[in-house]
């Protein structure tokens, strides 16, 4: 399972529902119900602003739901934290993944505009490579 921002938290959670599940974050989302809290009401889409959508209030008690701080993770977990994220707060990544085998990159961005750099490892750490899937 691998996923990247709000992507992340979600991984998070999925990755729990089953013991043994290995998973790769990637600058994840911690708080999303504390971030997107602000964002409720009607909104524009970043790639398009002439295309709107509602955030309803309910989707932050959704999120809040999912939140699985403070639980270790059900299987082999890797963070990979880039320090220059401009979203989210690398430290507070970095603690909530404490219990996870995390990687802090230099610089970068949220985006992990790098992440082809690190596309070997997480193909390891997930083990595609020993099972020949890749």
């Amino acid at each position: 399972l691998v996923g990247s921002s709000l992507g992340g938290f979600y991984a998070s959670w999925v990755a729990l529902q089953k013991p043994g599940c290995t998973s790769v974050v990637l600058n994840p989302a911690v708080n999303p119900a504390r971030d997107l809290e602000r964002y409720i009401g009607e909104q524009t889409a970043w790639h398009d602003p002439a295309e709107h959508f509602y955030f309803r209030p309910e989707y932050i008690a959704e999120l809040r739901a999912l939140d699985v701080r403070g639980l270790d993770p059900a299987g082999p977990q890797l963070a990979i934290i880039a320090k220059g994220d401009e979203l989210l707060d690398w430290r507070e990544m970095a603690a909530r993944y404490a219990g996870a085998q995390v990687r802090r990159l230099e610089g970068g961005d949220h985006a992990l505009s790098a992440f082809p750099d690190h596309l070997g490892e997480v193909v390891a750490f997930c083990g595609l490579v020993d099972r020949g899937l890749l």
